[in-house]
């Protein structure tokens, strides 16, 4: 997959089939717009999204996370614009004219039905519809998804996320949300306990669950090892200046310092919380481990 990104100069020679949007997330409703335009590959047209930089907001997917994404799911163009004035005052169907028909040669458009571009969002579908025969593309609009009976959404997606609903949030999304980061040495307090664990620090542009204890699986070079994570700042034993991600594996006592794990949220337990002594903090991990066991025992892989 090749990336565009950092430039409001691109063109692209091939003919495309093209999507556009934020792409927060890659939900279930953004999958479908990406299957229709990989399915255009079939035609001899190249799959393009076509979404937006915004900076240093809070997101649900990294830039690498939806990098890696979109790569395995067969898109050949992956155009991150700049949101600078130029191209956010265009006009509508200036838009279509410059952009999408001069430098990407577009001839196939999957969109949704709440869709809305150009200077102060005044083009959407229907004014894609009647360009299209002039400027010889086809459009597909293509209806939201929806799970029992609302629409999805990437706000609902963050509202349910900061409530810690970690099963809907996956429903919503079609796989398990995640973060990734290097093991970093924490105070080895879990090992002086009898239960080692990871420590990574995601980035802070990552939309994190609320502080708490989670069933957790984590990938460590393709395989999946379960167990429960704590995201927050560890108050029971002096406190960190950061919020961690810190995980303690089942069945899996091995030094991982320095490697990237992948850690896949599932079941939410419990609020973190100042315990009065290790003793304490122990004997609630050791429940915690309990639980995390049952939830994996009774719920499906995934």
């Amino acid at each position: 997959m090749r990336i565009i990104e950092g430039t409001t100069e691109f063109q692209v020679q091939e003919e495309t089939a093209i999507s556009i949007g934020k792409f927060d997330g890659l939900h279930q409703g953004h999958q479908l717009l990406v299957e229709r335009i990989v399915k255009k590959k079939q035609e001899g047209l190249k799959a393009l999204i076509f979404t937006f930089d915004f900076g240093d907001r809070p997101v649900l997917l990294l830039p690498e996370e939806r990098r890696e994404m979109l790569r395995k799911w067969g898109v050949d163009y992956l155009l991150e614009c700049p949101f600078v004035e130029s191209i956010s005052h265009m006009e509508a169907e200036e838009f279509v004219r410059k952009i999408l028909v001069e430098r990407l040669h577009v001839r196939y458009l999957a969109v949704g039905t709440d869709f809305r571009f150009g200077c102060q969002r005044r083009g959407d579908y229907r004014l894609l519809q009647r360009l299209s025969a002039e400027c010889g593309y086809e459009v597909e609009v293509v209806k939201k998804a929806c799970w029992q009976g609302e629409e999805i959404s990437s706000s609902r997606i963050r509202q349910e996320l900061e409530q810690g609903h970690m099963e809907l949030v996956n429903q919503l999304l079609g796989y398990a949300y995640s973060v990734t980061g290097e093991v970093l040495h924490g105070r080895k307090i879990g090992r002086t306990l009898g239960m080692p664990t990871t420590n990574i620090v995601p980035s802070v542009r990552k939309l994190l669950p609320p502080n708490g204890v989670y069933a957790t699986r984590t990938v460590i070079a393709g395989e999946l090892f379960e167990g429960i994570t704590n995201i927050g700042y560890k108050p029971t034993v002096g406190a960190e200046t950061w919020k961690g991600v810190e995980t303690y594996l089942f069945d899996l006592d091995r030094n991982l310092y320095g490697e990237v794990l992948t850690v896949r949220f599932y079941g939410y337990e419990r609020p973190e919380r100042k315990f009065d002594s290790l003793e304490e903090l122990k004997n609630r991990i050791g429940q915690d481990v309990e639980w995390g066991r049952t939830y994996f025992g009774e719920a499906k892989e995934g």
